[in-house]
């Protein structure tokens, strides 16, 4: 049974609907169908987080990409290229990964992983956060980064 039959609410659709500290310094982007926003320090016990980490989800509960509307699929693939090209043209990233699990959260988010210069072979996905060197941040960083990606793709 899911939690959704269970009469448990998807964790996405409470970040969506409720923001907050769920969505540290706001959306990078929105449209009626999809939000992009950027990791949560609370997803590492409220430690500092990978700069740069973002998620696209739809914001109607859809479990997997098979789930998606045409329109809904669009878009989240429109929203991973705009913010690829964002976190490359304005964090510098030379590499995005994008990959889509669905294990622990039943509400499809597309995880967009930058890679940065400089990261030695052995911390290319899946292990890019892992580098000693790699920008992480508390709230203030993410707002700032947030800000920065959201005037790009004003």
């Amino acid at each position: 049974m899911s939690a959704q039959d269970a009469g448990l609410e998807c964790f996405v659709c409470r970040k969506q609907r409720d923001r907050g500290a769920l969505v540290p310094g706001g959306a990078v982007a929105e449209d009626d169908l999809v939000l992009v926003s950027h990791l949560t320090p609370a997803a590492s016990a409220g430690g500092p987080v990978y700069l740069g980490h973002l998620f696209v989800e739809p914001l109607r509960h859809a479990p997997g990409l098979a789930d998606l509307t045409d329109a809904e699929a669009q878009r989240i693939g429109l929203w991973c290229s705009r913010a690829s090209k964002a976190l490359r043209d304005v964090a510098g990233a030379e590499h995005v990964y994008a990959a889509v699990f669905g294990d622990a959260v039943p509400h499809l988010h597309v995880h967009l992983i930058p890679r940065y210069p400089g990261a030695p072979r052995e911390y290319w996905w899946p292990r890019t956060s892992e580098w000693p060197q790699a920008p992480r941040g508390g709230l203030s960083e993410i707002e700032l980064f947030v800000a920065q990606l959201r005037d790009y793709l004003a």
